[in-house]
């Protein structure tokens, strides 16, 4: 089992920008798709944004085209979640995720069923 680890969550007022961190284990972190999801109060889990395998191939759900990049931090070994012009409705607990297992390697994968790992959340709170 992968462990992963998010931070970097808080309150921010709407136009603001947060940058979410995924601490992985370094089998994870060496090349497994990996995502970020995000689930809001009442409503199901949703995806955000993910990597393929080889990293080359990126994926962002349309909420968050042209506000959200990810990419990883090789000296500090995370993945990250970088959020900008943020809105209300970005408010949620952000989880980041990884497929170990029966993945093709320039694949995104955008379900959560599809990946096997979960970190334990950060919040996020978009609010003046």
């Amino acid at each position: 089992q992968v462990q992963l680890v998010e931070s970097g969550g808080g309150l921010v007022q709407p136009g603001g920008s947060l940058t979410l961190s995924c601490a992985a284990s370094e089998r994870a972190y060496s090349g497994f798709p990996m995502a970020w999801f995000r689930q809001a109060a009442g409503k199901e889990r949703e995806f955000v944004a993910a990597f393929s395998a080889t990293r080359s191939d990126t994926s962002f759900a349309d909420s968050v085209k042209g506000r959200f990049a990810i990419f990883r931090d090789t000296a500090k070994n995370t993945v990250n979640l970088q959020m900008n012009n943020l809105k209300a409705d970005d408010t949620a607990v952000y989880y980041c995720a990884v497929r170990t297992t029966g993945y093709i390697m320039g694949r995104v994968y955008y379900s959560a069923v599809d990946y096997d790992d979960w970190g334990q959340g950060t919040q996020v709170t978009v609010s003046s």
